[in-house]
């Protein structure tokens, strides 16, 4: 539906209100390209100067990226994602992996004490899906089944503070998976997680937050094996 405003700042306002809505909804997930500028001018009915202010506004909010000659991509799902993603894309690793060890440790320990039925349903699901990504091979499909099964834990506490701040992490961890599986697989690099749901259903916080708080130093782990690999060949 076209938007409409007596004053032009308050039109950008509309505009930036409903790029970022159909970010933060998913329609526009995190990587895809968004409609180009001749697109959205007719989608929304306004001016080209208008779509050109919004989308700058959100690039420089970075929620999406502008790429000369290629396109806009959606880049993170919040302004705060977007500043996590520009001030941690080149952290050291080890604090990376000591950062996700102690929230999801802690996000562990809680879903073991406050875990719904509902949660434990999710958790079990969400798991199926992890282990046939991996079955398959699929290293994207194994990605995001992986942050979706973390990011059920983290949810499963019922901390909203923590909830909403691992959900703005939730691209960079994405992002840090990627690079830390590789373009392939390997059968020895995986990762059991269901002893952290058992513990959760048995409400057993200590082993819950043990085995949270592995997860990322052992793909840390496995990043620095990749290396020595390829600088040995």
């Amino acid at each position: 539906m076209p938007l409409t405003s007596p004053r032009r700042s308050a039109l950008v306002d509309q505009v930036i209100a409903q790029l970022r809505n159909q970010i933060t909804s998913g329609e526009w997930p995190v990587g895809s390209r968004i409609p180009t500028e001749p697109e959205l001018v007719e989608l929304l009915g306004v001016a080209r100067n208008t779509v050109r202010e919004a989308v700058r506004a959100l690039a420089h909010n970075g929620l999406l990226d502008i790429r000369q000659g290629s396109g806009t991509y959606v880049l993170a799902t919040s302004e705060l994602a977007g500043v996590m993603h520009r001030r941690f894309a080149g952290a050291d690793p080890l604090h990376v992996a000591e950062l996700r060890s102690t929230l999801e440790s802690s996000a562990a320990r809680m879903a073991a004490q406050r875990r719904t039925e509902r949660d434990l349903v999710q958790l079990d699901a969400l798991l199926a899906r992890r282990e046939e990504a991996w079955a398959g091979g699929d290293t994207e499909l194994f990605v995001a089944a992986d942050v979706s099964l973390h990011m059920a834990v983290v949810t499963a506490s019922h901390n909203d503070v923590l909830i909403e701040l691992y959900a703005d992490l939730g691209d960079l961890v994405a992002q840090w998976l990627r690079g830390d599986v590789g373009p392939e697989l390997l059968p020895e690099w995986h990762m059991d997680h269901a002893r952290l749901i058992e513990a959760i259903r048995r409400g057993d916080g200590d082993t819950a937050a043990s085995e949270a708080a592995g997860y990322p130093f052992a793909c840390q782990g496995r990043t620095k094996e990749t290396v020595r690999r390829v600088s040995s060949t």
